[in-house]
């Protein structure tokens, strides 16, 4: 715990926000690079792009997995210390990817090493973040934490595509090792536990606010994360929030994220351009996912899902048809870029919603879990599609009109009651 007093009062909370946002932007990096390395790691080992596709699909899986026993954790042993170890993991098998010469090799360090570190700098630590230091305001900061996956895109995906274009894979990884380690003096020195460990309460709070203390905080944080699972998989309105997050996940990191450079790639644009495309995608997403945050704060977030779903589908089957012209993909970047991450703030309303504040994050980190079973799901699917079939037409398809189911998913959720009883607080 911190024991020192910061400066700005309540404000200190976006100071928290600040460092939490360039974490996750890094963890973004980190999870883009396989999209980059696809084609170099091929020109280097011979490794197919299903090959490197499994790679990330584990990843990604291990990724969304970890998050709700992230969650979970940080109540039992904090989330400093939580978040640094994590670091300090996704850091060092970015490093030891350098020595690999086997398959096996990229699945453990991009695969199963890296999903696990980055699984804790994600988006349950941003809800986690959200419920501890505000307690008003929570739809637009969350909004803007998770536009750090779209600013990520923007920052990391063209240096990276150039770093693959000129030297290869090798400098992808130094310099997404280099930048997780430079995080490490940022989380130590700025980022308290709690607000009461600076003397302070959360953001918009009475002097006298109590916050709520979780049940993971005492006891064994694993049989709680799976205690909370077991009660919530017993409602109907989280199998609606699995499902849909399920098909965000497909539809964006998984599909798009994993594949689209290698799609255009397909088509006769190069990498960098690709990448370009990524990031004109995350400036519109940035922008998209903070009006999101505003809006969940004043509207019903499962009318905002189902025109977010819609038109993420109808984006997708565009595609395909596109032509692949410079109007033409802008026309998509635009269209697909503005809703990639905005499902996040309104889904997260609607899990607090129905599972309170206390189960709420952990309940929502097992709803991010199924974004990222999604996501591997629609990574694999992509690579081996590609094999088969020569081309991703029908992968991109596939994934449009699952969007538009979730879309029709989202309208049904009901949280007008509580899902479940809350567990008794500890004395």
């Amino acid at each position: 715990m911190i024991a020192q007093s910061r400066p700005f009062g309540q404000r200190y909370a976006f100071v928290v926000v600040g460092v939490i946002f360039l974490c996750l932007l890094i963890a973004a990096g980190l999870r883009s690079a396989p999209s980059v390395m696809m084609l170099p790691l091929d020109n280097s080992f011979g490794w197919g792009r299903d090959t490197v596709s499994i790679a990330a699909a584990i990843g990604i899986f291990l990724y969304g997995l970890t998050g709700p026993f992230a969650a979970a954790l940080m109540e039992r042993i904090g989330l400093r210390r939580t978040l640094l170890a994590s670091l300090v993991i996704m850091s060092g098998s970015t490093a030891l990817s350098l020595l690999m010469t086997e398959p096996w090799h990229l699945f453990i360090t991009w695969g199963v090493f890296s999903g696990i570190g980055s699984g804790a700098v994600a988006t349950v630590l941003g809800a986690t973040i959200v419920n501890r230091w505000f307690k008003t305001n929570r739809g637009l900061v969350m909004g803007l934490m998770s536009a750090s996956s779209a600013t990520g895109l923007l920052v990391f995906l063209p240096l990276l595509a150039s770093l693959a274009q000129s030297g290869g894979w090798q400098p992808v990884a130094i310099a997404v090792s280099v930048a997780t380690a430079c995080l490490l003096p940022l989380v130590w020195l700025l980022v308290p536990e709690r607000p009461a460990s600076i003397g302070m309460v959360r953001f918009g709070a009475e002097v006298d606010d109590v916050p709520p203390v979780s049940p993971a905080s005492q006891g064994n944080f694993l049989a709680h994360t799976l205690n909370t699972l077991r009660r919530a998989a017993g409602t109907r309105v989280f199998w609606y929030l699995f499902a849909t997050f399920f098909i965000c996940g497909f539809t964006t990191n998984g599909l798009v994220g994993t594949h689209l450079i290698s799609f255009c790639g397909d088509m006769g644009i190069g990498e960098v351009q690709a990448a370009g495309l990524l990031s004109l995608m995350g400036i519109f997403d940035l922008i998209g996912t903070t009006l999101s945050g505003w809006l969940t704060d004043r509207f019903d977030p499962r009318k905002l899902l189902g025109v977010y779903y819609g038109i993420r589908g109808l984006a997708l089957i565009y595609l395909p048809y596109s032509g692949f012209s410079a109007t033409s993909l802008i026309i998509f970047a635009v269209l697909y870029g503005l809703d990639w991450i905005a499902t996040v703030p309104p889904t997260l309303r609607l899990a607090n919603e129905a599972f309170g504040d206390r189960s709420g994050p952990i309940v929502f980190g097992w709803i991010v879990a199924g974004h990222q079973v999604g996501a591997a799901t629609a990574a694999a699917f992509g690579g081996t599609m590609r094999e088969l079939q020569g081309n991703y037409e029908l992968a991109f398809l596939i994934a449009g009109m699952t969007a538009i189911v979730a879309a029709c998913l989202s309208l049904l959720i009901n949280t007008s009651k509580p899902a479940f009883d809350p567990e008794p607080q500890a004395a």
